[in-house]
């Protein structure tokens, strides 16, 4: 054993679509190469968004594609007193404060765009909640220092918090915890040293990193793979109508997969079981082939 271990992590608003199976035959196989251990967690913590049934649906279809995780599945829907412990450490410790701001005043008052599409806190709060307003929300007082990191698929990455996103998000006006601080929580308390997921995601984890810095969390490595695209250019998700894995197609999607991720994979393996199709990935796992690019759209995809 190396030390490695590695997650899945999907988030149970809808069934798997092929998007998926991209990153979670990436990080799996990247796990097993390396002799680690791969973890599933089911990112269900934001609960209005859950739908039912979606969790159980795909357990069964990454058992039907062949995927084999170590130890029992991880929900964060049972771990909000770890979260909200988290929360406290970093009130106390004045990295964490209250806001009363609604998004209509931060969209009144921002003044730039974040990185990530939205706009970036103003910092109204940072000095005290304004006279007779209550807490919406708890935010991350960052830093304007540049956090940087070394993605293994993407290159050197580098972000400065305070400019780029603002204090975001931890715990949100409904009461729900962020994603953000969840997973931060969550891949510590596993001990998780690699994390391999899409590069829908790859703006996101300075973030993060800025969380398990101020936790006092060891940094995990980071590999950021292609996320698939339509034809518009949209990444695949249950938004943009991606369409659901075919559990009967189960072999030939993971060699489509396969190739999706610069894996020469016999095309003939498509009409094998899936044990087949890992035997081989197994065997022929080349991170070096991976392409090096945020996505890549299906419809320029054989």
């Amino acid at each position: 054993m190396t030390g490695y271990r590695g997650r899945f992590a999907p988030s149970p608003t809808g069934p798997l679509h092929f998007g998926s199976l991209v990153a979670a035959v990436g990080s799996a196989l990247d796990a097993r190469s390396q002799g680690g251990e791969w973890l599933l967690r089911m990112e269900d913590v934001d609960t209005p968004r859950n739908v039912p049934g979606a969790a159980d649906d795909i357990l069964r279809t990454l058992a039907a594609f062949g995927f084999e995780w170590d130890g029992p599945v991880l929900w964060q829907s049972r771990r909000r007193d770890a979260y909200a412990a988290a929360l406290e450490h970093l009130c106390q410790a004045g990295w964490a404060y209250a806001c009363a701001c609604s998004r209509k005043e931060i969209a009144d008052s921002a003044t730039r765009p974040a990185v990530d599409g939205g706009l970036a806190y103003p910092g109204t709060c940072r000095n005290g909640l304004p006279p007779g307003r209550a807490a919406r929300a708890w935010r991350l007082r960052v830093t304007d220092e540049e956090t940087a990191f070394t993605d293994r698929v993407q290159g050197r990455q580098t972000q400065r918090l305070e400019r780029d996103v603002g204090d975001f998000v931890l715990r949100r006006a409904d009461g729900l915890f962020a994603y953000q601080l969840a997973v931060v929580v969550d891949d510590a308390w596993q001990g998780v040293t690699d994390i391999v997921r899409g590069a829908d995601l790859l703006d996101s984890t300075p973030r993060q990193i800025g969380l398990q810095r101020c936790l006092g969390y060891p940094q995990p490595r980071y590999a950021h793979l292609p996320v698939a695209a339509n034809a518009a250019g949209e990444k695949l998700s249950k938004q943009t109508r991606a369409p659901v894995l075919d559990r009967n197609r189960a072999a030939a999607e993971l060699v489509r997969a396969l190739h999706f991720l610069g894996q020469r994979a016999p095309v003939e393996l498509a009409l094998s079981r899936p044990a087949e199709v890992w035997d081989w990935a197994r065997q022929h796992w080349d991170f070096t082939a991976l392409p090096r690019q945020r996505s890549i759209a299906l419809a320029n995809f054989p």
